[in-house]
């Protein structure tokens, strides 16, 4: 996903083996990840997507310290993406997930740190998504949604 701010900024979705950089967007408020060489192109994560980063990342502090603009490292290398605040529209949803249960916006992320896309979350096989249309194959969708007893 881009962030709510991120809407009027050309974008793409990752891929694996992506080589992404922390970037302030020119024009919003928000950071995200653009594609080396392409610095102008937010690339969008799925939730699920774990990202590896060349050192530990740096983060800006927030809260009352942020008038100091102080920074701090968490000290992990890999994280995965997911979706916060969903429930506010004009929130900062995208954030990073570290292995200690830390969780990051991506805006708080110091722009210029290296990353790389790791693993893509699985996504449902189509045959699961297929919602069933008559009573005879509700009931075999059910059927087959059961785990195997044994």
């Amino acid at each position: 996903m881009c962030d709510y701010s991120l809407h009027g900024v050309a974008s793409r979705p990752a891929k694996v083996g992506d080589k992404l950089i922390t970037t302030q967007f020119y024009n919003t408020s928000t950071g995200g990840f653009s594609a080396e060489g392409e610095p102008r192109v937010a690339v969008c994560l799925l939730p699920g997507t774990e990202v590896v980063f060349e050192r530990e990342v740096e983060r800006v502090v927030t809260g009352f310290q942020v008038f100091l603009r102080r920074t701090a490292s968490v000290p992990h290398r890999v994280a995965r993406f997911r979706q916060v605040n969903t429930d506010k529209a004009c929130a900062h949803h995208d954030a990073l997930e570290f292995p200690n249960g830390q969780i990051v916006l991506v805006t708080h992320i110091l722009a210029g740190q290296r990353a790389a896309v790791l693993q893509l979350p699985l996504q449902p096989k189509a045959a699961d998504v297929r919602k069933p249309r008559t009573q005879v194959e509700a009931a075999d969708w059910q059927r087959d949604q059961q785990p195997a007893q044994g």
